[in-house]
């Protein structure tokens, strides 16, 4: 008994030493980022601007920093995400939105995004790395601010479901910057495609590229088991593409995964909620007139599936070639592939000026 003690005196002792050096060696050497230690929302705020969209107010807060860009071409990029976002969910998805730019010193490109639902007084909130030398070329091209604002559309999950957060992220990321920067959609010229926005060719022929990194692998026991990057970000995917296909299908092309997603947003469904999956399937299927969500999700949450990706695309009228794909608007179900980027009935969502 007595040398347990002593020894547990002599622990106690090794971790308050390790413990006073920690603090001394952070006094001396600040955070090199200068970001605020604790919650990512608390952080320190140089400027700020607001944009209104659809009636819903988004915030713009910059921290301390250097950027290459200006405020204004910063600012279009966060108002391009957000047009693409409320043309397909038809509304933008909270009634208030804060995104806060962190600018990184030395760096150049979109870093890392990252949203939380229901903090600092804020339905939903995003906190986006930009490198400091960042250019517009990579901002038009990018495709991380979309993603997290598409967070704000679903109600939060627990960790075995964070598949199909990213999941949707992944899938309706790209098509909504097709329905939004579409010829002869209000507010865009005739022409072609907007800056900034997207164009059929380029998404199908990313999906057929990418698609695949969502296949089961050896060991897989499902999206609810199996949590990998592949299965998380691209088995989500590959959900909400068979789901959208599968969708229009039952319904001849009349409704599609747009609508299940709209109706769950429609219900309360979004971020800054807390909701079984079981209970946003049941809200999606409402908004169809489907079973779909719900039996995909019984026969893929615990169970490895293997989608027939080759077999979709055939249907699809999306033909693989030496250079990414061509389209053959003969096949089976191209009205389908044409009908998911197509401009929604409601339009164009773009903020109001």
């Amino acid at each position: 008994m007595t040398q347990r003690r002593t020894l547990l005196s002599l622990v106690i002792l090794l971790l308050a030493c390790g413990a006073l050096l920690i603090a001394t060696v952070s006094s001396q050497n600040p955070n090199p980022t200068g970001e605020h230690r604790g919650p990512p929302w608390r952080s320190p705020v140089a400027s700020s601007q607001t944009f209104t969209i659809a009636g819903s107010t988004l915030q713009v807060d910059f921290a301390p920093g250097s950027l290459d860009l200006s405020t204004p071409q910063i600012m279009q990029w966060v108002e391009n995400a957000a047009t693409a976002v409320a043309t397909y969910y038809g509304r933008f998805p909270v009634p208030r939105d804060r995104v806060l730019i962190i600018p990184t010193e030395d760096r150049r490109g979109v870093l890392q995004g990252t949203s939380w639902g229901d903090v600092g007084g804020f339905p939903a909130f995003t906190r986006m790395r930009l490198g400091q030398h960042t250019t517009v070329d990579e901002l038009t091209d990018d495709w991380t601010m979309t993603h997290e604002l598409v967070h704000g559309a679903f109600p939060s999950q627990e960790d075995e479901h964070h598949w199909i957060e990213e999941g949707i992220a992944v899938y309706v990321e790209p098509v909504a910057r097709v329905q939004a920067g579409a010829p002869n959609a209000p507010g865009v010229g005739a022409v072609g495609w907007e800056t900034g926005f997207l164009q059929p060719e380029r998404i199908w022929s990313d999906m057929v590229r990418d698609m695949p990194k969502g296949d089961p692998q050896p060991g897989d026991q499902g999206l609810d088991q199996t949590h990998t990057w592949g299965r998380t970000y691209w088995g989500g995917a590959q959900f909400c593409l068979l789901a959208d296909v599968t969708i229009r299908e039952q319904t001849h092309n009349r409704r599609g995964l747009q609508d299940a997603l709209r109706a769950i947003v429609a219900a309360g469904g979004t971020i800054d909620q807390d909701w079984p999956i079981t209970k946003a399937f049941a809200a999606g299927d409402a908004g169809t007139g489907t079973h779909v969500l719900e039996q995909q999700y019984d026969r893929m949450a615990n169970a490895p599936v293997t989608v027939d990706l080759d077999g979709l695309w055939k249907k699809l009228g999306i033909i693989k070639t030496a250079t990414g794909i061509r389209f053959d608007d003969s096949a089976p179900e191209a009205a389908i592939r044409i009908a998911i980027t197509k401009t929604p009935a409601t339009g164009r969502i773009a903020p109001t000026p």
